[in-house]
């Protein structure tokens, strides 16, 4: 497998348990490696979704994308705060320049006054029942929610304002000097 290395660009692709994609967003730049997780970094990025509708993401987004957890998370740079969207999925893989992770709809969305709200409750009941997950893969899922909470709580790295900021600055040197040497 090829080594990742920053400034390497990704796109990412978002399945369902059937297999089916559930959304794709046109690219994710790679800010940091190392041996839990990768960090990646975009703005303004087109998000397609299975049935075709296609838009641009509104704000500055830096992703955390985990090895061996259920979970990954978006910090959205927005003009009132870092909002987090935390996503209840499978550990990422990479083929070829995708990085690819199935999604198990419960989300974690914490806001800027460190407020949180698991969302999807009702989603993830529904397709638990139709797509029979099993039992092992139901505490998979929660564990990873558990997890991901206890992280929030324990004021984990990747919910630091100021590396999520600094990680946005390294992004946005990274796209200039792309764009300077037409990378």
């Amino acid at each position: 497998m090829k080594k990742i290395c920053i400034g390497d660009k990704f796109q990412i692709q978002c399945y369902k348990h059937n297999g089916n994609v559930h959304r794709c967003w046109e690219e994710a730049v790679v800010l940091e490696v190392n041996k839990d997780y990768i960090v990646c970094g975009n703005n303004k990025t087109l998000v397609t979704r299975s049935e075709g509708v296609s838009w641009r993401t509104r704000e500055p987004a830096i992703m955390y994308f985990f090895k061996n957890e259920w979970y990954n998370v978006i910090a959205q740079l927005k003009s009132d705060g870092i909002y987090y969207y935390c996503n209840i999925a499978t550990p990422y893989i990479l083929e070829e320049d995708t990085i690819k992770y199935i999604d198990y709809d419960l989300d974690l969305r914490i806001f800027p006054t460190g407020e949180y709200k698991i969302l999807d409750r009702m989603e993830y009941k529904y397709h638990k029942k139709i797509m029979n997950y099993s039992d092992d893969l139901d505490i998979a899922i929660k564990n990873g929610l558990d997890d991901l909470i206890n992280r929030y709580k324990n004021n984990s790295e990747i919910f630091s304002s100021d590396k999520n900021y600094n990680y946005y600055e390294m992004y946005e040197n990274i796209k200039r000097y792309n764009e300077i040497h037409n990378f």
